[in-house]
């Protein structure tokens, strides 16, 4: 065994793959991030530590592929470390997993139990647990679900207007992406405590998109619901849409259960709209009308939840983006925030076009900001953690 040991981090995303090595010491700090994309279709392994390189479609015809590959890239880049802990994302941990596990077998599952819940991504999730526990046997193998932020959320918020039944069975309002959410509370507490302990809404926009309304960095409402379906439109998701649309295309166009989940899931969002692409880059320079229009819309729904959430905190004192287009998107940035003075926010057109971190004028009553996702560091503080109860 090295002298050196590391915590591993897995994210799986539904066309991604995050990973980063991390030291055990508290804070954990990464030795190397890095991610695949484009699984499936193009390809490219990019690590922190070397430029990146395409892949060939083989080497990550799918998240398990990915995961192998990326596990030759680190024995590579850093020879002289140990994996002592494997942190996993995993999306759904149901109404009880409401927070990090070590992955045990009454753990795991669970977890397989409620891959229905969550089909793009929880088959990913198990395959990556499966895979790192054959690499790294005698490592602690750490779950941390995207649903755990939410569990505290207020129990109107939880529930649908469906025959109470259905809630003692598990049918209820979730939430996910509360890797990335816990990350911005903790950025914030530390960085600005006053925007911390106020009204606080966070867009998390990538190829899966949500968003968080939170007081005082706890989950007060957010625009998914049992699955990671609901509001925001997505890459390839639909996100918010009337379930008599369901029925008509079950009963009037003869769509089999299946193909309405594969249309939901996978042919749908900004992909469906432009005909063209689920990446936004590749909308925005394409500048079709269809394209533009699948932007505009991505827009409004983002637009509308804003609105939502501001209710539901009763007032908002900060807007977070972070995500790859919330990020990186100084268009959808703008387009959100321009005319929403109403609510109290200026945003600094300048100031966004340079990408932050504060977006907002002088004058804005809401401050508007942008900081970077980093659920890779919520998992690996989660991993090290274990590793430190066990020793």
């Amino acid at each position: 065994m090295t002298d050196q040991p590391v915590v591993l981090t897995v994210n799986a995303g539904s066309s991604s793959l995050k990973f980063g090595v991390f030291t055990v010491a508290e804070p954990p700090v990464a030795k190397t991030l890095g991610l695949v994309e484009a699984i499936g279709t193009a390809p490219v392994l990019r690590l922190s530590c070397d430029a990146g390189r395409a892949l060939r479609p083989e080497e990550a015809a799918d998240h398990s592929g990915a995961l192998a590959t990326v596990l030759d890239s680190l024995g590579d880049a850093l020879p002289e470390v140990g994996v002592v802990a494997v942190g996993h994302r995993v999306v759904h941990g149901g109404p009880d997993l409401a927070g990090p596990r070590v992955v045990d077998d009454a753990v795991m599952e669970e977890i397989r139990r409620l891959a229905p819940f969550a089909p793009l991504h929880q088959p990913h999730n198990i395959a990556g647990i499966e895979a790192a526990a054959r690499a790294f046997p005698d490592a602690v193998q750490v779950a941390c679900f995207d649903t755990a932020f939410h569990r505290a959320q207020p129990r109107l918020n939880d529930l649908y207007a469906l025959p109470r039944r259905y809630y003692d069975k598990g049918v209820r309002r979730y939430g996910f992406h509360g890797l990335s959410y816990a990350h911005i509370a903790e950025v914030l507490r530390n960085e600005a405590p006053e925007l911390h302990a106020g009204r606080l809404i966070v867009a998390h926009l990538g190829n899966g998109a949500s968003m968080c309304g939170m007081i005082g960095g706890r989950s007060v409402a957010s625009t998914m619901g049992f699955t990671a379906l609901d509001g925001l439109a997505m890459g390839t998701r639909t996100g918010q849409i009337d379930p008599g649309v369901i029925l008509y295309l079950m009963q009037q166009e003869g769509l089999s259960i299946e193909e309405v989940s594969r249309l939901l899931y996978t042919g749908s969002g900004l992909l469906g709209l432009s005909g063209l692409s689920n990446d936004l880059r590749v909308l925005e320079a394409a500048g079709t009308p269809e394209a533009d229009e699948a932007i505009a819309y991505f827009v409004a729904r983002i637009r509308r939840e804003i609105g939502s959430l501001a209710a539901a905190l009763g007032g908002v004192d900060a807007l977070v983006f972070c995500g790859g287009i919330g990020e990186h998107s100084a268009r959808v940035r703008g387009a959100v925030c321009d005319g929403m003075g109403w609510l109290g926010m200026e945003p600094d057109y300048a100031r966004n076009r340079a990408h932050g971190p504060d977006i907002s004028t002088p004058d804005s009553r809401v401050r508007i900001l942008v900081i970077p996702a980093n659920e890779e560091l919520v998992i690996a503080r989660a991993a090290a953690a274990r590793v430190g109860a066990r020793r």
